[in-house]
């Protein structure tokens, strides 16, 4: 356990999208840290991400954990369906919006008082922060579409999508006492108050050992994917599919629902993966080492992106559909993409944590937006302040 802060204890609200797991299982890592370090929490929380958070923190006396209602995206096989996402969100909006208002007012009529807000994403936090004067530290990988420098050629030229991506993450959690941006790749950055740094772990990843099988573990976020289900039973693999939320033995695919600890050792032990173009996955693979088959969700630019960076660094490749022959070359680099994938530069969460440390620091005794960090990072910004 961390050694406690000789910082006074902070009251901090933290903010965590329900949009993927990815931001629950890092922001648990995190939020663990501040209340070892003897901090005050209040997290509110969207989605799934809220049965995570409330079970894995659940023995924390100095926390307590408000569920809020958050956007959600309708998938269609593997492509985000705009038109039915806008309208689910529009249907439950003021329902949505009447819940928000009432734990609004009850973290800001309690006497809780906090003296600054943490965001993964999440824009409730923000704009809370906003109403209340707090500076606001933001932790995610989104912001790396935003405030880092990329070729042209991984943009995809300023798409449609990538233009998009771009000004939505500018108007999530905008003017931020500080970005602390995850990442398994390391771009210039091109904003101050920017720092870049590896992806946070979660504890069973960091104390999982690579032992490669003979299977592929397969993940996909929608469970409308019924096609890829038949396509693999077509071929001479064995695959361990995730997210078509049943247990079921269909010869060579092996469907199996969520168990943390049964997809870690899955993970651990596969021969490769095949997944979408999600951060938290493709971080854990590439920190563990195994190569990776990419297929980005269409018009989600923020996975093109990941899996664009996969493919340049040779950790794995990015494809656009999944069919035989794509899996069959793939599967046919697997040493060469095991190869650069030991060139990978391997840290636990310390860098990270030593950010946030620094960040507290600076927010309790009242200092100045840093344009850079003195922590150990990845990459900061290298410009004038």
């Amino acid at each position: 356990m961390p050694a406690r802060s000789d910082v006074w204890p902070l009251r901090i609200v933290y903010g965590v999208t329900g949009e993927g797991m990815g931001h629950a299982t890092r922001s648990r890592v995190i939020i663990e840290h501040l209340l070892n370090r003897g901090h005050h929490v209040r997290v509110v929380v969207s989605g799934r991400a809220h049965a995570f958070l409330t079970e894995r923190l659940k023995q924390s006396p100095e926390l307590s954990i408000h569920e809020i209602s958050g956007l959600t995206l309708t998938y269609v096989d593997n492509r985000v369906d705009r038109s039915r996402s806008l309208l689910r969100n529009l249907k439950h909006a003021p329902k949505g919006v009447r819940a928000n208002l009432k734990v609004y007012r009850r973290v800001a009529e309690s006497n809780f008082a906090p003296h600054a807000v943490f965001s993964d994403f999440e824009s409730w936090a923000a704009l809370y922060a906003t109403n209340h004067f707090l500076p606001v530290v933001s932790i995610d990988n989104m912001q790396v579409i935003n405030r880092c420098h990329h070729e042209s050629a991984l943009l995809g030229g300023g798409s449609f999508d990538q233009r998009l991506a771009k000004l939505a993450v500018m108007a999530k959690i905008p003017g931020a006492f500080h970005y602390l941006v995850t990442s398994f790749f390391f771009p210039p950055v091109s904003k101050k108050r920017t720092t870049l740094v590896p992806p946070i772990l979660r504890p069973e990843i960091l104390a999982a050992k690579r032992e490669p099988g003979n299977h592929i573990l397969v993940y996909q976020t929608s469970d409308t994917n019924h096609e890829l289900v038949e396509r693999l039973k077509q071929m001479p693999y064995e695959f361990r599919f995730y997210g078509m939320r049943r247990d079921e033995n269909l010869g060579n695919v092996l469907l199996k629902n969520f168990s943390e600890q049964a997809f870690v050792d899955d993970l651990r032990t596969a021969r490769a993966v095949i997944a979408g173009g999600g951060f938290t996955l493709m971080s854990e693979a590439v920190t563990l080492g195994v190569p990776m088959l990419s297929i980005p969700v269409e018009r989600q630019f923020e996975q093109v992106l990941n899996a664009r960076y996969l493919d340049k660094l040779g950790y794995g490749k990015i494809a656009e559909t999944l069919d035989s022959a794509t899996i069959s070359a793939f599967l046919a680099n697997l040493s060469s993409y095991a190869k650069n994938l030991e060139s990978y530069p391997r840290q636990d969460n310390s860098m990270m944590l030593g950010c946030v440390d620094e960040l507290v620091e600076r927010i309790a005794h009242g200092k100045k937006r840093p344009a850079r960090l003195k922590s150990p990072n990845m990459g900061h910004w290298e410009g004038e302040e």
